[in-house]
């Protein structure tokens, strides 16, 4: 018998017998004869080929060789009864506590996700979420997020990612650009406003083809935050393209309104990633999955008119 093959008991008779220094003491304790402790004994030391007690007088004293044993197998002994501990005190059928950290664009936590994830814990009451938000894919901080949520396109190498809706943009726009002598009624009413951007102006330059306008380069406005650009919107400032998926709070409750029909498809799309090596966790893959479920569940609701 080899060292790596000893059995359990062999090792729980080495234990009590390294810790109580007396083989008939230790066979009371595990209920067995001192016969079987003595095999067990014999069985240990010929596996690891060394000698581990020395008798003094009636006690057996552990050998250096046997005092290095005896702390491991004292170790292992204490963290498999503290894995009994914690399975008895925990409800039958209670999973384990789970921590995910995600990343995600400050406006689709706002406007989109934030809701959702409430009812995620509702649901997963042993996982614990911890939320970053993020601008860009290059910002996530990796060495502390489990999944993220980015806007843009792959290949991101090194990582496992999922499309989520397909985001379609059209204008969005406070309802008082419906109103007054520049109401907003067909495309090229749009050229008496201000464009509010959150790219270099590509998408507005495909919107704007597709309906027939020419481009408005003096009505423009940038900015790195969509949440800025959705409230200068909410404000009058301006008319925003988004995708209406994001935007649903805002159209339900006449916040902005959609003053055109004409959707076209965004330069980019959200993604949900995780590390490759992640995604074998049964955790991350069931949040994942979860959460495109969800995205993909709204998306259809808005098309088919039943948010």
């Amino acid at each position: 018998m080899s060292a790596a093959n000893l059995p359990l008991h062999a090792l729980r008779a080495f234990e009590a017998v390294a810790r109580l220094g007396h083989v008939g003491a230790a066979a009371a304790e595990l209920h067995v004869t001192p016969g079987a402790v003595s095999q067990q004994l014999r069985n240990v030391q010929d596996a690891i080929a060394a000698d581990l007690f020395e008798r003094r007088g009636r006690r057996l004293a552990l050998t250096a060789n046997g005092v290095v044993l005896q702390r491991a197998v004292s170790t292992a002994m204490e963290g498999i009864a503290e894995g009994v501990r914690q399975i008895a005190a925990s409800p039958a059928g209670t999973p384990s506590a789970v921590r995910l950290t995600i990343s995600i664009p400050p406006t689709f936590g706002v406007c989109w996700l934030a809701t959702r994830l409430f009812a995620f814990m509702a649901d997963n009451r042993h996982v614990k979420l911890h939320v970053l938000t993020i601008r860009a894919p290059n910002a996530v901080d990796w060495r502390r997020t489990d999944v993220a949520v980015v806007y843009g396109n792959p290949p991101w190498p090194g990582f496992w990612s999922q499309p989520m809706h397909g985001v379609e943009m059209t204008p969005v726009c406070s309802p008082q650009l419906l109103r007054g002598p520049h109401a907003i009624r067909k495309p090229m009413d749009i050229v008496h406003y201000r464009l509010l951007h959150e790219d270099d102006g590509t998408q507005w330059r495909q919107w704007l083809l597709a309906a027939g306008v020419p481009y408005p380069s003096d009505a423009d406005v940038y900015f790195d935050d969509f949440g800025i650009v959705l409230q200068a919107a909410r404000d009058g400032y301006g008319i925003a393209l988004s995708d209406e998926v994001i935007s649903a709070r805002d159209l339900d409750d006449g916040r902005l309104v959609q003053p055109m029909s004409l959707k076209v498809p965004s330069a980019r799309n959200y993604h949900c990633l995780c590390r490759e090596e992640s995604i074998s966790n049964p955790d991350i893959r069931s949040f994942m999955e979860w959460l495109t479920a969800q995205s993909a569940l709204s998306a259809k609701r808005r098309s088919d008119g039943t948010v």
